[in-house]
């Protein structure tokens, strides 16, 4: 078996979602797409020529099949999505409010991805990925998950893998405590950090790229790597030098801003893997973040695989 370059582990889910224009409560027909932060990533990942799969379970029905083949639509492995029988797939419906603001609504406890637990770390740890992708979402669905994250950060090293972690901060999952407990202790583990500057605040209790990067890695002895999403004013990213480098967005609209930091860390994660300086791979990634905002849909403005290749060769 191949030794993939990204395994992400976490939940998707079917999401249906009204048209531009229409709301949930009045919508007759909706759309169904899929989405989940870790197969974003993977995603952008596999876009860019890379190895990645996913890493889940799903339920023995319909929208479990659908997870499965849309992440195989998408280039992702699918060998360690398991199936449970007596849990469901879960589900979330997406609202456009008229300020243009997005609210969601899960419809995911008791899912068949919050029944993972540390058992699963195995199979996934075997694979010996070249890099583990975590977020604070998996650590929110329960604790059974967030068991699985703390082995897989445990055996990460010897597994011959890199560690990267998103917090991916979502206070309506609840467990935000135990999320932002978690993220502080796997950072001595952690190899790439990739946080919003909004979510630094909780962790932290700064904002300053210096003074992030700085607090970061204070807790590894051996440093940290850290990428820093600003939204509308970029990325901030760890420079050579240990100085914080600056990218502005690369957004030429903003439609949809949903996916947009799975994009860049899956960006950022494919280019540093595939060899490229920590500059260029935040570009990367900034690039694609900056497409997956001007389209509705999590994935769909990732660009064609031969215009991702000559933006990964620069």
């Amino acid at each position: 078996m191949t030794r993939p370059d990204v395994i992400g582990v976490g939940e998707a889910m079917v999401l249906l979602q009204p048209a531009e224009g229409e709301n949930l409560a009045t919508a007759e027909r909706m759309g169904v797409h899929v989405g989940g932060a870790e197969l974003n990533v993977c995603a952008a990942v596999a876009r860019l020529g890379g190895s990645a799969w996913f890493a889940s379970r799903v339920g023995a029905d319909p929208f479990g099949e659908r997870v499965t083949a849309a992440a195989r639509s998408l280039g992702v492995g699918t060998s360690l999505i398991g199936r449970d029988s007596t849990r469901p797939t879960g589900v979330f419906f997406k609202d456009v409010l008229p300020d243009g603001a997005r609210r969601v609504h899960y419809y995911r406890a008791g899912s068949a991805a919050a029944g993972m637990d540390e058992g699963d770390a195995a199979a996934i740890l075997d694979a010996k990925p070249r890099a583990i992708v975590v977020s604070g979402i998996t650590i929110a669905l329960g604790e059974g998950p967030e068991r699985l994250v703390r082995a897989l950060a445990e055996g990460a090293r010897s597994a011959g893998a890199q560690l990267v972690v998103d917090p991916n901060l979502r206070p309506a999952l609840g467990r935000q405590e135990r999320v932002l407990a978690t993220v502080l202790d796997l950072l001595p583990r952690t190899d790439l950090l990739v946080l919003g500057q909004d979510e630094a605040e909780p962790l932290f209790g700064i904002t300053a790229p210096a003074d992030v990067f700085a607090a970061a890695g204070s807790r590894r002895p051996e440093g940290v790597e850290v990428v820093l999403k600003a939204g509308a004013d970029g990325v901030f990213y760890h420079g050579e030098d240990g100085e914080p480098g600056h990218l502005p967005s690369a957004a030429r609209v903003v439609r949809d801003p949903v996916g947009a930091g799975d994009a860049l860390l899956g960006g950022y994660l494919a280019a540093r893997l595939s060899g490229a300086t920590r500059e260029h791979a935040a570009r990367v990634g900034s690039v694609l973040a900056g497409r997956i905002v001007e389209v509705f849909g999590d994935v769909e403005g990732l660009p064609p695989a031969a215009e991702a290749a000559a933006l990964l060769a620069g």
